[in-house]
């Protein structure tokens, strides 16, 4: 299919061609690493808890909820630092006290992912509906029923 041939009401996102296939250039391979990072487990809520102000590293841990282990939090931390995507601010006093703050990459982050979590929670019942009547299909006709590696 050339560009010509295109639907008019077609999207090509940059990270495919005109045909709709997806490109497998190291461009597409660093999204894929990224995206890997930012829909991880820990690093969705941690953005969301920063949203609306700078926090410490225990209120963080807090508001997360159980689950989180102190390292967990630490290695998710430091990977948005890293990334540009959090500075940390330390407070010279004893002992130091750590903030932790989107910065302007952050919180651009910060809104389409609260788009996405709106979408999910709008849709959950329904996703889950899908996967339940799969799931029947699937023990009816005698096949090992689809198991998703997140939930």
């Amino acid at each position: 299919m050339s560009q010509e041939d295109t639907p008019s009401n077609a999207i090509i996102l940059p990270f495919m061609d005109a045909t709709g296939l997806v490109d497998t250039s190291p461009g597409w391979k660093k999204i894929s690493m990224i995206l890997a990072h930012v829909g991880d487990k820990w690093t969705i809520p941690t953005i969301t808890m920063l949203t609306t102000q700078p926090r410490r590293f225990n209120e963080l841990k807090r508001l997360i909820g159980d689950g989180i282990s102190p390292q967990m939090l630490t290695r998710t931390l430091k990977a948005l630092d890293r990334d540009g995507l959090v500075k940390r601010k330390v407070e010279p006093t004893i002992p130091p006290q750590v903030e932790y703050a989107l910065t302007d990459l952050g919180h651009s982050l910060a809104e389409p992912l609260m788009q996405l979590t709106t979408w999910l929670l709008d849709h959950i019942g329904e996703i889950e509906g899908n996967r339940a009547a799969r799931e029947v299909e699937s023990n009816s006709a005698g096949r090992k029923p689809f198991a998703p590696r997140f939930v």
